[in-house]
């Protein structure tokens, strides 16, 4: 287990407080209403916020799926962490440990270990954020590097408590009741990537886990739900992608299109995408239900 210093733990752990804090303050809705523009508010949150977590933290971040300026990544993991999934350093070192353990023990948000149905669901919707795993084993090297990037993740509560503010000042209680609920559903919405994309879906591609494509988690999380895929390639920047038929079928994916438009006003480049050859070697029979999980877990395609 790393070592970490007092000032280190204790920002860290503001993160699980404070979405904690976001789910008793979402109540606020009741007593205040929703409003037409209250209403519009969460949905600019969630959606915003839930870019920056899979653009910008999951397939720029942690596993480069194009390039992008050191300014994009800086300012994009202001606002993920503005989404209260804590900092760029601790976000990539869970999601890293989590591919390479998946669905195995010491995947840190597995819902099949260490428990399984109903406990196991709520310990990969956001259980283990309650236990010793929150603390990750080790920090990826690459982001503790950057020094902008580390004190994003060692201050990454103050993105979120600004909005905060920013939402008391334009509507008062009522936006600021609007912004926690956003904050819950955003938790809660990339969470189900970690809890039924594991659980329940179709395997068109072979992973040897329980990854699945899952379109309702690709509606909420704005593409991140086509997850069987993601675990075969895990490079790719699109992960909407799927087989019916023999043949190599694209899914809508939010996030993807918002990778394209960086890329045309040239803040993105180097996009990586399977091909279909690769695709379709890698491709099985569709299934609904997962298959037992082997023993051991294989690396995925890559696809450089």
């Amino acid at each position: 287990m790393r070592q970490y210093s007092p000032l280190t733990i204790i920002s860290y752990l503001i993160g699980p407080t404070l979405i904690i804090f976001s789910h008793i303050g979402s109540l606020l809705v009741l007593i205040t209403g929703l409003s037409w523009g209250a209403f519009l508010w969460i949905i600019f949150l969630y959606v915003i916020r839930m870019l920056a977590t899979t653009g910008i933290y999951h397939r720029l971040l942690t596993h480069k799926s194009y390039q992008a300026p050191a300014p994009v990544l800086w300012v994009g993991s202001i606002v993920g962490a503005s989404a209260g999934q804590m900092g760029p350093s601790w976000w990539k070192a869970h999601h890293v440990a989590h591919h390479k353990h998946v669905d195995q023990d010491l995947d840190p948000h597995s819902p099949c270990t260490p428990f399984q149905g109903i406990r196991g669901f709520y310990w990969s919707q956001g259980g283990w954020l309650l236990s010793p795993r929150f603390f990750p084993d080790k920090l990826p090297a690459d982001v503790e590097s950057d020094t902008v990037l580390k004190v994003i993740d060692r201050l990454h509560f103050i993105p979120l408590v600004a909005l905060g503010v920013i939402s008391y000042l334009i509507g008062g209680v009522e936006y600021l009741g609007a912004f926690f609920l956003s904050t819950t559903l955003l938790f809660h919405g990339v969470q189900t990537v970690n809890s039924l994309c594991h659980i329940v879906g179709k395997q068109p591609f072979i992973t040897n886990d329980l990854s699945c494509n899952n379109q309702f988690v690709a509606f909420l999380t704005l593409g991140e739900g086509w997850h069987n895929l993601h675990h075969a390639f895990q490079s790719s920047s699109r992960q909407g992608i799927t087989i019916r038929s023999g043949q190599v079928v694209y899914l809508p994916d939010p996030t993807f299109s918002f990778i394209k438009m960086l890329e045309f006003f040239k803040l993105a480049s180097k996009l990586k995408v399977p091909t279909e050859t690769k695709l379709l070697a890698c491709a099985k029979v569709l299934s609904v239900q997962p298959p037992e999980l082997p023993a051991v877990v294989t690396t995925s395609v890559d696809l450089e």
